[in-house]
Order: C-alpha cells, then structure tokens, then sequence
C-alpha cells in the first residue's frame, strides 16, 4: 500500500483534489489529508467567535475526509497568516517522518484566483521544503527520518511551464460531486455547476468527462488514473 499525503491550508480546499484522493483511494492508497490551518478567519459565521468557527471548520474537515475515505490531520498555523519560513518548514517536517509519505500533493505557485491566497502560497512553500528537512534525524527526532522519494505534485495554474499531470476523475465525479455539496450546505461554496464546468473543461482537452489538473514538479506529465 503506498501513501499519498494532500497537504493544503483550509478545509474545503481539498474540492479541487477530490477526484484524485477518491482515486488513489478506490486503488487501494492511504490518503492523509493534512490542513495547515483550522480555517478559523472565514467570514460565513458572521461574527461568531473565532474558536468556534475553528471547532466547526476542524469537524467539516473530518466529514469531508470521511467522505473521501482519507485520514484527517490538523495543525493549528493561524489563518490568513501562514508564513513559509524555516521554522513552519521545522514544524511540518515531522508530519512527513510519521505519515511517510510515498507522494506529496499540496498548493503551488500558481497566482490567479483563490490560488493566490498568501496561505495557499506559503503552505506549498512550507511542505515542499519540509520534504527535505523530513530527511534529517535532527529535526525530526525522535521519530525515523522520512529519506524515502516522496514526489511533489501541486495543484496547477493557468500559466504554468511545468508538465502537466491529468487525472482522470470520470469514475470518481459522485465522489467529487458529494463532497462539493458537502461545502457548499456548510460555507456557501463552490457552485455545483462551477466544479462540473471546472472538470469538464480540464477534461476536454484530454478526451475525458472529468479531469484534475496538477503540476508535476519531479515526473513527466500526461493523463492517468492517478498521480503515482
């Protein structure tokens, strides 16, 4: 069984990557879904305290990953204030060397539309250089270095020059489809037609009915049924 490891910010990020988790699920993977975040600073609770809207986002993640079939993990950076410096790499090194991971998913370097979110930059930062620092005893003991390949995909953008890895979801799309009415009962997004529209035309190119896009930071691109 090989692990794959989605490292995002907030909880709901993972509807971009929805299909694919249910994909290496269906294939037999362990998934972990790890938020850097409790997701604390959205405004869909109006003023109710902060704490609690973390208490619900920590317990939305936890359906959702059951939805998914994946593991939930949080830690607990401050929303809308994830900063990818040595330290933050420090503390999400350890994740790694406990979940071993055989592949990593997590944000890019994307800049366009929610993909620009500071969190979602600094969080792909922070877990790309936590592949590294996972490798050295020192930082992680006492658990064992993780020095294994974990290979690096990231959620891709418009204007990316890396190779592209498509997945094709079709026979996840239910999947992908509950988990977005999930979110969009609880916080008001994303619009089921958005996420159709938003596979479909990933899709298009490819032949496929639904596909996730992502950037392959350290393998060739091309279409499959999983990342790895």
């Amino acid at each position: 069984m090989r692990t794959l490891l989605v490292a995002l910010s907030h909880p709901d990020d993972e509807v971009g990557c929805a299909g694919t988790i249910a994909a290496h699920r269906g294939l037999g993977d362990r998934v972990v879904l790890l938020w850097l975040t409790r997701g604390e600073m959205t405004e869909v609770y109006g003023d109710l305290d902060a704490q609690e809207v973390a208490r619900l986002r920590v317990e939305h993640g936890r359906q959702a990953a059951e939805i998914l079939g994946a593991e939930p993990l949080f830690m607990e950076f401050p929303d809308t204030a994830v900063q990818a410096t040595p330290a933050a790499a420090r503390m999400v090194a350890p994740v790694l060397a406990r979940v071993q991971p055989d592949a990593i998913l997590t944000w890019g370097d994307a800049w366009a539309r929610g993909m620009r979110h500071p969190d979602h930059q600094a969080t792909g930062q922070i877990v790309r250089d936590a592949v590294t620092l996972a490798r050295l005893r020192r930082v992680v003991a006492p658990l064992p270095p993780h020095r294994d390949a974990a290979t690096v995909f990231a959620f891709r953008g418009a204007h990316s020059t890396l190779p592209e890895r498509a997945v094709d979801v079709t026979p996840h799309l239910e999947t992908v489809l509950a988990l977005g009415r999930f979110y969009q009962e609880r916080v008001g997004w994303p619009e089921e037609e958005w996420l159709l529209n938003r596979l479909r035309t990933a899709g298009e190119a490819h032949g496929r009915e639904a596909v996730e896009l992502f950037d392959a930071w350290e393998t060739p691109g091309g279409l499959s049924d999983r990342l790895f």
